[in-house]
């Protein structure tokens, strides 16, 4: 059964919390025991209703506060399809939070108050789901019943919020618009009666048929090295395999590959998984590669097919979102983790500093501060192999640490 990777987006007090709530109530996705202690938890509150933002906001701080801080995952089906839900936060203070959380998505959801309609949040985390490459975004328009479901309501904020879109797009991106009431469950799970003017399919259907982009599996094929295999024993005396992942593509037996950052050619001879041998090893899969010729192959390096070279430099553009409350400035030196390749970097300029509201940018700042995304140069002290972002997702994105404290300071996407 298919898997789609949602991740939720909005304003402070969107819905975005009570609208996870109603499609994990009205899917009957909740134990008995979690329901009544929501329901016990609402009462406490002096509320009339169950509130079903508790599902998710399991920090005492979020409860407390009524916003969700942290980035929660949460998981449910249907007959049709399953669902992982990465319910982000919408303060600004946590726009970093935002861009982890969606890193894998498959669907951008963000919600709209529709009594305020698209404020500068709503352009923040479209812009970043553009930047993700996220290929399919629903707009939802929530608390409709707060504007007494009123159709050209509903419009106004659809025509504000595509005239920036239309700005920031990329080609084959989807965009669907749905009017929504999260606290009553109207338009979630099944269609309202409230707006006989919304001629769509309630929200959950069309998640149902949303048809996932090509797979992992159809991008050009890498292999990063995590751990070099050699047995100490007489049983496996000759034995040497390369353990990892295969972070996109297939490899097969018998393919012709070359190992990075060397540029040797050879076969694999084998792919074993579990102690059982494979003809092919797809996407998301962590298997042990054995080649035909010894070869100088290490931690963080890395097998490609010898038709589908990636880039390899000690020189890149990328783009990033500063995570840190301390200010990045040009020239500062941290370690760049790409996949498990890990080398120490300094960033040589900064570029392009992105204010998401007017998509106006400055040419060179001399620093960035928290949540500011801007494009940068690096250097590091070793070879990268990587794709560009709009090539291949999975082998383009990376971290920056602090050497000092361990702290992610950054994340980025290489271009």
């Amino acid at each position: 059964m298919e898997v789609l990777n949602i991740a939720t987006a909005g304003s402070v007090d969107d819905g975005k919390s009570t609208l996870i709530g109603r499609l994990l109530f009205d899917t009957n996705s909740i134990t008995d025991d979690k329901l009544e202690a929501i329901m016990a938890a609402s009462k406490k509150k002096g509320l009339g209703y169950v509130d079903l933002s508790l599902l998710t906001d399991g920090l005492i701080a979020e409860r407390e506060q009524g916003i969700t801080i942290d980035v929660a995952h949460i998981y449910f089906s249907t007959p049709q399809r399953k669902f992982i839900i990465a319910d982000t936060p919408g303060h600004f203070e946590y726009t970093r939070n935002m861009v982890t959380g969606a890193s894998n998505a498959n669907v951008s959801l963000i919600l709209i108050d529709a009594r305020k309609g698209v404020v500068e949040q709503t352009f923040r985390h479209f812009y970043i789901s553009c930047l993700l490459r996220i290929p399919q975004v629903m707009i939802c328009i929530n608390k409709m019943d707060l504007v007494g479901y009123s159709q050209q309501h509903f419009e106004d904020i659809k025509s504000q919020f595509l005239a920036f879109a239309e700005k920031v797009k990329f080609e084959g991106q989807q965009i669907e618009f749905v009017p929504i009431s999260s606290l009553l469950g109207e338009n979630i799970v099944e269609k309202s009666s409230s707006m006989p003017w919304y001629k769509g399919s309630a929200l959950l259907q069309m998640l149902e048929k949303i048809t996932l982009h090509e797979s992992l599996s159809e991008e050009v094929s890498r292999f990063p090295v995590q751990y070099v295999i050699r047995p100490k024993s007489e049983a496996f005396h000759d034995y040497r395999a390369y353990a990892g992942k295969v972070v996109s593509g297939v490899f097969r037996k018998g393919e012709k590959v070359v190992v990075l950052p060397g540029r040797q050619e050879t076969t694999i001879s084998k792919i074993e998984k579990f102690g059982r041998e494979m003809e092919a090893a797809q996407a998301s899969e962590s298997v042990n590669i054995i080649l035909e010729d010894d070869v100088d192959l290490s931690r963080g390096d890395m097998i490609v097919p010898v038709h589908q070279l990636p880039q390899q430099t000690r020189q890149m553009n990328a783009t990033i979102c500063w995570m840190s409350h301390e200010p990045m400035a040009s020239g500062g030196i941290f370690l760049l983790q790409h996949g498990v390749n890990v080398s120490r970097a300094r960033v040589t300029g900064i570029h392009n500093l992105i204010d998401v509201i007017s998509l106006e940018s400055e040419p060179v700042v001399n620093q960035l501060k928290l949540n500011e995304i801007a494009d940068v140069t690096l250097k590091t002290a070793k070879e990268i192999f990587y794709d560009s972002y709009a090539e291949n997702r999975a082998n383009a994105a990376f971290i920056l640490i602090d050497e000092h404290t361990n702290s992610t300071v950054a994340v980025g996407l290489l271009r």
